[in-house]
Order: C-alpha cells, then sequence, then structure tokens
C-alpha cells in the first residue's frame, strides 16, 4: 500500500516539483481516509489542522452565502486539494467540503508537514511551493469571477 500512495501523490499537483524518492519519504506523515456520499470531511467555521487530496471520486466545495444558504462553489476530483490553507494559517475552514460519491483521501496533518519541513527542509520548501502555486491559481480565478460582479469604472 505504501507504494500506491506514492503513485496517487505523483499525480497531485502539489507535489509536482517532487521525485519519486522524495514521494516515498513524505508519504510515511501521510495516511488514506475514505468518505462516503453525503458525508462531510469538515464544515466551514470548524478548526482546521489538516489537508486533503483526492485520490478518488468527487467532492463538492460548499460556502454559504449572503443569505446563509450552502452553495455548491465547485467540485473537487481526483488529484485535488481541499484544506490547504490549515497548512498555513491555524483560522476556521473557510468553506465545508461533502462527499458527491464514495471517495479516498490522502490525509496530511499540520503536524505531519511541521516534521516534514522539520526533518526534510528542502522537501518541505518544494511542498509550500507547490501550496503557494495553487494558493495563487485559486486567487486569481477568484479575482477574475469577483470582476464579474463588480461595476465598471466611471
Amino acid at each position: 500500500m505504501s507504494e500506491r500512495l506514492a503513485d496517487h501523490l505523483s499525480l497531485i499537483p502539489i507535489f509536482s516539483g517532487l521525485n519519486p524518492q522524495e514521494l516515498q519519504t513524505i508519504e510515511k506523515y501521510m495516511f488514506f481516509n475514505k468518505v462516503e456520499p453525503g458525508e462531510f470531511v469538515f464544515k466551514e467555521g470548524e478548526k482546521g489542522d489538516y489537508v486533503c487530496f483526492v485520490a478518488s471520486g468527487a467532492l463538492d466545495v460548499i460556502k454559504l452565502n449572503q443569505n446563509a444558504q450552502p452553495v455548491v462553489i465547485t467540485t473537487l476530483a481526483k488529484g485535488g486539494s481541499i484544506g490547504e490553507m490549515a497548512l498555513i494559517d491555524k483560522l476556521t475552514r473557510s468553506a465545508s467540503i461533502r462527499a458527491c460519491t464514495s471517495s479516498s483521501l490522502i490525509v496530511l496533518t499540520r503536524k505531519g508537514f511541521e516534521l516534514i519541513l522539520k526533518l526534510h527542509p528542502e522537501v518541505g520548501i518544494k511542498i509550500l511551493k507547490g501550496i503557494a502555486s495553487l494558493l495563487s491559481i485559486n486567487l486569481r480565478k477568484t479575482s477574475d469571477k469577483l470582476a464579474e460582479f463588480m461595476p465598471p469604472l466611471a
């Protein structure tokens, strides 16, 4: 099963800068978790201390709108990640995650990530660069969406 975990990691964009040996190094700090359709991985506002990577299945990202109504803002499939901000900040979850299908997740806790940074700093830096790249892409997408709803300059 250990080799299978590394095979999944190689398909996740955050880990694209890691070579096979580095993937084998970090898999020791991760584990699989299964979720069933309708089950929440976590809910908006909860404290978060782990990130999940979708190994199989599909997950809805749900955010409360201005009327406190839940809205699906995207659906993540294999290779997607959720909760990466939890490794960086210590704030609450910014959205809820609910399984659409039976799904297998790879989990990395903040404690595991901190051990990677301490014991394998070169690998930790590569992961941080992957997270920064993903957050940058997400921020650009959000800015583009926001611009659609903003009035033009007069």
